[in-house]
């Protein structure tokens, strides 16, 4: 079975006053290329979440961002009320003793004061957020999995109607392959007759033909790139990633295909091998989207 490499997930969880969201995106690479954007306070769960991520995951250029909503009320900062008291008493004094006019605005001058909004307490992850998160982790990479399966489904499909059709035109070639011997030979004879004073021996010019039919015979390549036709539709039901392998096996059927064309002396093979080559094509295309 086909899997893609493109693929997306997304897993919102709640944690007391928090939302933890996670959000996994894929595209194609030849190797596991991942970068993260952590909300700070997951940052030293940085290597386990790698480990998770690439134990998830074959391959691809991934994108993970994990960041935190908080409730608005619980994560205002608050404000010292002791100390702008002090404050709004030391300022009233200072005042009335040095004759300086009291501020007209009194909020504004007292929260500006240092230590009024200062938050001293430090966040830390706890046991029972980490696994919180970790199960949203789980669930976005499960629905990316699940992404790049449909995906995968839809390049089968794509990869089984190309194989086909290259397959049909293979055998179109059959009836043009078996006509050419006799032109090739009457091209020849019109060829040595028009010629004026030639005489030439007949049995010398069918060893010619012999050896030339040979040079241009196409059996050996249409038999490797059925094999090869086959041997991709084996690798796609494989219940295993196979993008690299199916990479190599398109490699291989452009080989014979090429070949085939330059092998073919008429237009109307070389135009079937044109199709052929279109076909393939659109296969080495879409197989770097195979896992």
């Amino acid at each position: 079975m086909i899997q893609s490499m493109t693929g997306y997930g997304k897993a919102v969880a709640t944690f007391q006053d928090k939302k933890i969201h996670v959000e996994v995106k894929s595209l194609n690479s030849k190797t596991t290329d991942l970068s993260m954007r952590l909300a700070p306070i997951y940052r030293d769960k940085e290597m386990e979440i790698r480990q998770i991520v690439t134990k998830a995951l074959t391959r691809g250029k991934i994108d993970l961002s994990l960041w935190v909503e908080k409730d608005t009320a619980a994560s205002a900062t608050p404000i010292n009320a002791a100390l702008v008291e002090n404050y709004y008493a030391q300022i009233k004094d200072i005042a009335a003793k040095t004759g300086i006019p009291e501020p007209a605005d009194w909020f504004g001058t007292l929260l500006r004061m240092p230590d009024v909004t200062l938050k001293t307490d430090v966040e830390e992850l706890s046991g029972e957020e980490w696994e919180v998160a970790k199960k949203a982790l789980l669930e976005a990479l499960g629905e990316l999995n699940a992404f790049r399966s449909q995906e995968g489904a839809a390049l089968e499909r794509k990869f089984k109607e190309k194989v086909d059709n290259i397959e049909r035109l293979l055998h179109e070639l059959e009836p043009y392959e078996k006509s050419r011997v006799p032109k090739i030979r009457e091209t020849i004879v019109k060829g040595l007759e028009e010629i004026p004073n030639v005489d030439y021996d007949k049995n010398r010019l069918e060893q010619e033909l012999i050896y030339y039919i040979e040079k241009l015979d196409i059996s050996e390549e249409k038999q490797r790139l059925a094999n090869h036709l086959k041997y991709f539709r084996e690798t796609m039901a494989e219940d295993k990633p196979n993008g690299k392998k199916l990479g190599f096996i398109a490699q291989e059927m452009g080989r014979e295909i090429n070949t085939t064309g330059s092998k073919s002396n008429q237009a109307d093979m070389q135009n079937i091998v044109v199709k052929m080559k279109d076909e393939l094509e659109q296969i080495k295309e879409q197989v770097l989207n195979a896992l």
